[in-house]
């Protein structure tokens, strides 16, 4: 009777289940539930809150008299006496001299207060639960990111103008790309592009041979451009959130091919795009079969010498989980760690926190539970959604109203190139590290055991960048919390990827970097930038010096491959074309 029942109970969980993920994949995978919920939490406090709402109604009320009196004087360039609101730095909305200009002045005015009021009003109320705010505040700037004046045809003087100019040809090739866009969307498709940057010619193009494959990565042994090299090796550990030659793009612009130049032996794990065959690969597979497995082929190729790491984004992170590991088992195989806009800590995530809570992650385990992936389209959705103004709006004004074509650049043949992730990994990632922060709470276990940061005595190098949406850089810094050896701190300007690509000669690149000694006090983050000042220049400068330091004399580069590890094919390998 009792296994009657506990299997007609898993019926029932499967229909519940098989519900929620056919919602999910009609919503892309946004719980309504969480949604509904943040709204009526909002709600319900701002509706016992009168004296907010007073505020709020005296703020509308002044906001009208600025407006007003500002419409009747001429915009002066940002001194305060006739512009009555002003875009916030990096909204390139509203840059064309026409919005200087009535009518299109009071309009973008008008929609500039709108926002302000709203961002005022879902500010954090008395006994509301703070994300909730937060929520409604991004779902309300989500709407007004798609009503902005700038993307109306005919509030838009950017867009008159080039109609005037071209006699309406802008508006019929940005109709005819709609109209493609629409229907490779429609059939699931990706659009088809004509970009000079291909993946093994333009870019992923450094010299190199797989060394090693196993079903999650491919290992890239990278050919020497110089007679010597350090004897210690680098080995690049990326996210596999995204294809790994965003560090190896145009040889201009890649950080592995000015590494090699530079004379380093560097490695560089490829992974796979997931399918549904890997959906129950779990977030450890990617330590022990991904980082650890890579890291015994470089010790097997370069014998005795101790490894330089280098983990990017998420990759960062799983690099610190083995790092730690590693400590703790007296494995002493690192000769230093570097982080490049990896989280160790996530309780200032950033704006991906506001996705995320029990019914969140609930709902998109049970899409994945059906697909057995986190679909590339899904994941691109929620970052492109961070940035709504310039990724979705600002694109589609330029591509629809004004009539031009998409820039061609070896970033953006990158960005499209997007990959999935596996079920259980994803779950595993979302509630161990992103809702209940198990990596700095002494509570990530591996092997049944807990792991420390603070256990790790290898040099660290960790980067956060000035305009991270996805690992804000303030959570970065966070890394000198929960450690105590031999650190340097870099804050470099750009974002989560640009701030990357940073290669020297590059104009209007600045970067902070600070040094801090085993067993100094913590300092916070606005001491530590307020005390290091700006310098001119790339980051990669440094960082090769850095590494350079703690490394031996140069010797003769290692042979390509090993016992064991003998070549399989070219780089970039066969991984990085998996679509």
């Amino acid at each position: 009777m009792t296994q009657s029942k506990t299997a007609t109970g898993h019926h029932y969980d499967t229909l519940d289940r098989a519900t929620r993920a056919a919602m999910a994949r009609m919503t892309s995978g946004v719980s309504l539930h969480a949604a509904a919920a943040a709204w009526m939490d909002w709600s319900l406090h701002l509706s016992r809150a009168p004296g907010r709402q007073l505020e709020l109604a005296e703020r509308a009320r002044d906001s009208w008299t600025r407006l007003m009196m500002g419409g009747l004087l001429p915009e002066d360039g940002g001194d305060g006496l006739g512009s009555a609101f002003a875009p916030e730095e990096g909204d390139h909305r509203f840059q064309h001299d026409g919005w200087h200009r009535p009518p299109f002045r009071q309009w973008k005015e008008s929609y500039l207060a709108t926002e302000q009021f709203w961002d005022d009003a879902t500010k954090n109320l008395r006994g509301m639960r703070p994300q909730s705010g937060d929520r409604v505040g991004f779902m309300i700037r989500q709407m007004l990111d798609a009503a902005s004046p700038s993307n109306v045809s005919f509030l838009n003087p950017e867009v008159i103008e080039r109609t005037r100019e071209t006699m309406g040809g802008n508006l019929m090739h940005g109709a005819k790309a709609l109209a493609e866009d629409t229907a490779y969307a429609l059939a699931d498709q990706p659009h088809p592009t004509q970009s000079a940057y291909q993946v093994g010619e333009t870019i992923a193009c450094t010299g190199g041979t797989v060394v090693f494959r196993n079903d999650l990565l491919e290992l890239i042994q990278y050919a020497p451009t110089t007679d010597t090299v350090r004897p210690e090796p680098i080995l690049i550990v990326p996210a596999w959130i995204m294809k790994y030659y965003i560090l190896d793009l145009s040889p201009e612009n890649s950080l592995i091919k000015h590494l090699v130049d530079q004379g380093f032996t560097v490695f560089a794990i490829s992974w796979t795009n997931p399918d549904e065959t890997l959906r129950d690969v779990s977030l450890d597979d990617y330590r022990r079969k991904g980082v650890m497995q890579a890291l015994d082929a470089v010790s097997a190729i370069v014998p005795e010498q101790k490894v330089h790491a280098c983990g990017y984004c998420l990759g960062g992170t799983i690099l610190s989980v083995a790092a730690a590991t590693m400590a703790r088992e007296g494995d002493d195989r690192l000769a230093s760690i570097t982080l490049l806009a990896a989280q160790t800590d996530f309780t200032e995530a950033g704006e991906l926190l506001l996705f995320l809570d029990d019914s969140q992650v609930a709902y998109l385990e049970d899409m994945m539970w059906d697909q057995g992936y986190l679909d590339r389209a899904q994941m691109a959705g929620a970052f492109r959604s961070l940035r709504a103004e310039d990724l979705i709006w600002q694109h589609a004004v330029h591509r629809y109203l004004l009539g031009d074509d998409d820039p061609d650049a070896d970033i953006l043949a990158w960005n499209a190139d997007a990959t999935r992730m596996p079920a259980r990994m994803h779950s595993e990632y979302l509630r161990g590290l992103f809702l209940e922060n198990r990596l700095t709470s002494g509570r990530f276990s591996v092997d049944g055991r807990v792991i420390a940061l603070k256990d790790i005595t290898a040099p660290l190098f960790v980067l956060g960048t000035e305009q991270d949406h996805i690992a804000p850089w303030h959570s970065v810094y966070k890394a000198k919390l929960f450690t105590d050896n031999d650190m340097r701190f870099c804050l470099t300007s750009g974002g989560h990827n640009g701030g990357i690509l940073s290669a020297p000669g590059k104009k209007h690149r600045h970067f902070r970097l600070g040094h801090r000694l085993p067993g100094a006090l913590y300092m916070d983050p606005k001491t530590w930038l307020a005390q290091h000042d700006p310098q001119q220049g790339s980051w990669w400068e440094p960082w090769f010096a850095w590494l350079a330091e703690k490394s031996g004399a140069p010797v003769a580069p290692p042979k390509m491959g090993a016992k064991g590890y003998r070549a399989i094919c070219d780089a970039p390998g066969t991984y990085v074309f998996q679509q």
